[in-house]
């Protein structure tokens, strides 16, 4: 054991000295972890997803409270014979509007509905306008009340938003307060969802269809499917322990694995606990991820200790290369044996559970906290594997005893000693012909990757919500919506910024505006839009007895006062003093490339459309920095700025993503990297080791690409995660060929010798884990189905890229460092 430093040996016997009191240490902390884990909480929030660095994001919370967030709910009910104007319809829908009034954390001022007083209508009379309630005070059903409902309806310009174009239904819409006014604390989403549940359950059915959308019934949704997660937490962790007992043949070496990476599991909870930290319904797959990395580096520890215990740390096949019979071994014993594989496993180990933490800390870059708590919630995750896998693990191997253990040592002999012929086949790669061809191919692949990557979206890259199933009630709900009701719930608003009372004293400013509202109503994608000016013309003409001739923006200023003077700040069109005008922007879904052409052409229009001069002096002279020299002319008296409302918010997200995308993953890479140069100090052998995850990773976005699955918050992480497995595949490999070759072997019987000891385990931990998470195909979340395609994808690319261009990548990069192949002298030096 060359590679055994003194410092690894010393470690071990101070380590397996004191062997009792490490086991007690790991079970008080193990007993004090499980009772912080009960008390872990379920923690989802809005704002966490939100990028708050983005000026998109700092114009949004600067005008929340003003015109309302991203963050509402919408409640519709729909008549199952298409005809709303019932006396049972309205009273389910009055009931279904008080119950979303007081449902917990709702803005109630901004509740809106036909029942609710903020709704009203305007109409054209002989004497000018008249209007009310749309639903009159006096209201009791009957025929000729519900046709002047209906006349209400259709004036107040609420058909097609809070009532279904066909008036088969109507829906009510609030926004939601991140904090519970009722009690101060964080919304709790869950029980909102609970309770929005609960209306659909009390009021649907005898023909009539209650449906809801909104990110808090999206948290509800996945917090329940969610729960499935740990289901199939118990089916991998079955699978996984079936087909560990296959590969070690021992029931003792089958159970300290599992124990041992459930021990991590309990260990990352409770600390999450201990820090503050809740568990996202959007992080709950990363305990598994956790469980996962633990199991490959338990499978590493067993068959070193298996080896160093029943054959000196040789393969059988070895042994009688070499010329040793099996008795001429001596049967060590299991303390012996786990100091050994401790010391032989402590730098390659730590090097990869080291480059996993750092790498997953690295995402804290990105200034998004759902990101960053995974980032978190990862990286305590693997470094208690360290202390557990690496630990704990040949610790708890030195109490094994095996039974008939003479009688065991001859079945592996037996079952090892054969001649593989896939481990000569894979072997066959450290040859020059075979390498060169190896890595063609992956240069090929590399290069078809990255072309089909480019291919991948940043953000939605389907309609509805992508975590959940397409046939998932919420999607239907959502389609059913979009369908029935003309204004969907994808909106994005431009803040029209002025100086104060430019809405009723600026021609120029207030002619912009309508004008960017036009040019934003053609662009493609968007489905209608909604601002001041055109609502003011609409009452322009109506003050000349709806002559359409008249449905302009009036130069009078003092017409203009009049046609604005009912307009109200609750109609989201404007704030108190004029300054702010929303240009809302409904668009007719909110993927990747809807969102990237409205972008586009808001920020193209920014520079076509602007004011460079008042035709007004403002009240008060200088306000901000859009007016000088007492307010005539300015530099800037008319901005529009980027966003509000939930494509605002995905804008704002995918663009971070998008700018976090490569960054994140050369971090990952400068990681790995710099510790594997620490450790082995050899730059091809840190090039051999890197490589094929570069191809991996890459590889992932081409299937990313393929399958529709876009590139955002929830999936940004993943295949960082999945280089973080991955590289445990190539340094354990490459750490053992390289021993064999200090000895003196070859590159091709080092790599040959290492298959036999190591390959065969990174083989069975890579089958294992894709087998596990391939059940997660069946699950009620998408995004976990998903997850599990590209997570499976990534165990076994990272497995094929260890095991066939790893070798392969040696032989070229070595090939002039080894002139002989079977000297034992150049070989090391190669080494």
């Amino acid at each position: 054991m060359s590679e055994v430093t003194t410092f690894s040996r010393r470690v071990a016997d101070v380590l397996f000295s004191i062997r009792p009191l490490v086991l007690l240490v790991f079970l008080i902390g193990t007993v004090v972890m499980a009772f912080f884990l009960v008390q872990l909480r379920v923690d989802a929030g809005f704002h966490k997803q939100l990028p708050l660095d983005h000026k998109f994001m700092q114009t949004f919370m600067e005008y929340e409270r003003e015109f309302g967030g991203a963050n509402r709910v919408m409640v519709a009910l729909m008549a199952e014979d298409g005809d709303m104007f019932t006396d049972e319809f309205f009273e389910r829908f009055e009931d279904i509007t008080n119950r979303v009034f007081f449902v917990p954390g709702v803005d109630r001022a901004s509740v809106r509905s036909i029942f609710t007083p903020n709704v009203r209508f305007v109409e054209i009379i002989e004497d000018g306008f008249a209007g009310g309630n749309v639903i009159p005070a006096d209201f009791a059903p009957s025929r000729q009340a519900f046709e002047i409902v209906r006349s209400n309806i259709v004036a107040s310009g609420e058909l097609g938003r809070l009532v279904a174009e066909d008036f088969s239904g109507a829906l009510v819409q609030a926004n939601l307060l991140e904090i519970d006014p009722s009690t101060g604390e964080v919304l709790d989403y869950q029980d909102v969802a609970s309770r929005l549940e609960s209306i659909r359950t009390d009021f649907e059915g005898e023909g009539y269809t209650v449906h809801i959308i909104g990110f808090a019934k999206v948290v509800g949704d996945i917090a329940d499917g969610a729960r499935g997660v740990v289901a199939y937490f118990g089916v991998a962790f079955v699978i996984t322990a079936l087909l560990l007992f296959m590969y070690s043949r021992s029931i003792s070496l089958t159970v300290l694995p599992l124990v041992c990476s459930v021990t991590a599991v309990i260990w990352q909870l409770g600390l999450l606990s201990i820090l503050g930290f809740g568990m996202d319904p959007m992080n709950i797959l990363t305990p598994f991820l956790v469980f996962a990395i633990g199991v490959s580096h338990g499978v590493q520890m067993i068959s070193g200790w298996n080896a160093e215990k029943l054959f000196a740390g040789h393969s059988p096949v070895g042994l009688a290369q070499d010329g040793h019979r099996l008795e001429d071994i001596p049967v060590i014993s299991s303390l012996e044996a786990s100091k050994r594989t401790f010391a032989r496993l402590l730098a390659p180990g730590s090097i990869a559970l080291i480059s996993d933490t750092i790498g997953f800390l690295t995402i804290l870059l990105i200034n998004i906290r759902i990101i960053q708590e995974l980032a978190i919630t990862a990286s305590i995750g693997v470094a208690v594997i360290i202390f557990t896998n690496l630990l704990l693990l040949p610790i708890l191997l030195s109490y094994v005893r095996l039974r008939n253990a003479d009688k065991f040592r001859e079945r592996q002999y037996e079952n090892g000693s054969k001649t593989s012929v896939v481990w000569n086949i894979i072997a066959s790669f450290t040859r020059p012909r075979v390498a060169t061809i190896a890595v063609l191919v992956g240069a090929t692949l590399f290069a078809l990757a990255f072309i089909k990557a480019q291919d991948m979206q940043i953000g939605d890259s389907q309609p509805g919500v992508p975590e959940l199933r397409v046939d998932a009630r919420y999607n239907q709900d959502a389609r059913l919506i979009a369908d029935r009701f003309a204004l969907g719930t994808d909106l994005i608003s431009i803040i029209a910024e002025t100086v104060p009372e430019a809405c009723t004293e600026s021609f120029p400013v207030m002619e912009a505006i309508d004008r960017f509202s036009w040019r934003m109503a053609n662009v493609e994608g968007v489905q209608q839009v909604v601002s001041l000016p055109m609502v003011a013309k609409v009452v322009n003409a109506g003050w000349n007895e709806g002559n359409l001739r008249w449905k302009v923006l009036p130069r009078n200023q003092f017409i203009m006062r009049q046609n604005l003077q009912d307009i109200e700040t609750a109609t989201g069109l404007l704030n108190e003093d004029c300054s702010a005008m929303p240009i809302m922007v409904f668009t007719t879904d909110h993927k990747a490339d809807t969102i990237i052409r409205v972008i586009n052409a808001v920020r193209d229009l920014r520079e076509e459309i602007f004011v460079d001069d008042l035709d007004f002096v403002p009240a008060g002279g200088v306000v901000e920095d859009l007016v000088t020299q007492e307010g005539v002319p300015c530099d800037e008296c008319l901005r529009f700025r980027l966003a509000t409302g939930n494509v605002g918010v995905m804008a704002a997200t995918n663009e971070v993503v998008r700018a976090a995308q490569t960054p994140m993953l050369l971090f990952v890479y400068a990681a790995i990297i710099v510790l594997c140069l620490i450790t082995f100090r050899t730059v091809l052998g840190t090039a051999c080791i890197v490589l094929p995850l570069v191809l991996v990773s890459y590889l992932a976005y081409a299937l990313m690409a393929f399958m529709g699955i876009g590139l955002k918050v929830n999936t940004l992480p993943v295949v960082a995660l999945g280089v973080g497995i991955g590289v445990d595949y190539g340094i354990y490999i490459f750490s053992r060929m390289r021993s064999f070759m200090q000895e003196g072997y070859s590159l091709d019987e080092a790599y040959l010798r290492t298959l036999r000891l190591t390959g065969r385990a990174v083989f069975f931990t890579a089958i294992t884990l894709a087998v596990g998470v391939g059940t997660w195909l069946f699950s009620a979340l998408q995004f976990q189905a998903d997850m599990g395609v590209l997570l499976a994808f990534m165990f076994i690319m990272n497995m094929v890229g260890a095991m066939l261009l790893l070798p392969a990548l040696a032989r070229m990069l070595l090939a002039w460092n080894e002139p002989t192949a079977g000297a034992p002298s150049e070989a090391k030096a190669a080494a």
